[in-house]
């Protein structure tokens, strides 16, 4: 492994790692977006090369897609797998029901379309991601470009009776220019500090006119898998109330750091 890798970069694929080790061949698998998913990516598709793991794999992003296509994973929308064994993605948070807030890498609508399309989500992260109460990362939210202002003010005057700590509203941008997602959609980041009900939030979020979704991810993950920097990872399965520790070495993997 590269000594510029960094220790949250080593937590990462260590998680990915882990998590990648449950997939099987004849598995219809979503493939999730972000730094920690693209681990899992590379991790599969080592597999495919190594030892000839055949799965098919919906990405939930453009990005993914690509990077699946790369490391030698077939690649299928979701229409045509129908549904899916298994969903392995990242995690802006996490909380100890593994609720989750998602949509930091601005791929939520796809990612929470893919996991509840899955007989099991399972989340992978880094220590850092754990919180007692969800909201210090900001919650994104995806809204269509048409009036997107009214759209912003009237999640701004629902704040207003929800049982949080910050109720700033912005835009996301890319550069110049408003970010735009997979779909053409923008995207509201919601800076509220601490949610209070994140499962009340959510429903409310999504009866807003010009909302098509929102980043809070509630009784949809099943396992958590956290990786640490030292190779130690933990497994935790919230339906089953089990917890499964053990360890990833990373010299066995250093064809995937080479292409870092």
């Amino acid at each position: 492994m590269p000594a510029e890798l960094s220790p949250i970069e080593k937590a990462k694929f260590a998680a990915a790692k882990r998590a990648s080790d449950m997939v099987e061949s004849g598995m219809k698998v979503g493939l999730g977006t972000g730094s920690t998913a693209a681990w899992m990516v590379r991790c599969l598709g080592e597999r495919v090369r190594r030892e000839g793991l055949k799965i098919r794999g919906v990405p939930t992003s453009t990005r993914t897609a690509e990077l699946a296509r790369e490391v030698g994973i077939e690649v299928i929308a979701l229409d045509e797998a129908g549904w899916l064994d298994l969903t392995i993605d990242g995690a802006d948070e996490f909380d100890a029901e593994l609720n989750l807030i998602k949509g930091g890498g601005g791929a939520l609508l796809q990612e929470k379309i893919v996991a509840t399309a899955s007989d099991r989500m399972v989340v992978i992260a880094d220590p850092a991601k754990e919180v007692a109460h969800l909201g210090a990362f900001p919650l994104p939210i995806e809204v269509i470009p048409f009036g997107w202002k009214t759209t912003r003010n009237l999640v701004e005057e629902m704040l207003e009776g929800m049982d949080v700590l910050g109720r700033e509203v912005g835009l996301r941008m890319s550069g110049e220019a408003p970010y735009r997602t997979d779909e053409g959609n923008h995207i509201l980041d919601l800076h509220l500090m601490r949610i209070g009900n994140p499962r009340q939030l959510a429903l409310v979020l999504n009866q807003i006119p010009g909302v098509v979704e929102n980043g809070l991810f509630i009784d949809i993950c099943d396992t958590v898998v956290i990786g640490h920097g030292d190779g130690r990872v933990e497994l935790r399965d919230v339906t089953e109330g089990t917890l499964e520790e053990g360890r990833v070495e990373f010299g066995e993997s250093e064809n995937l750091f080479r292409d870092v």
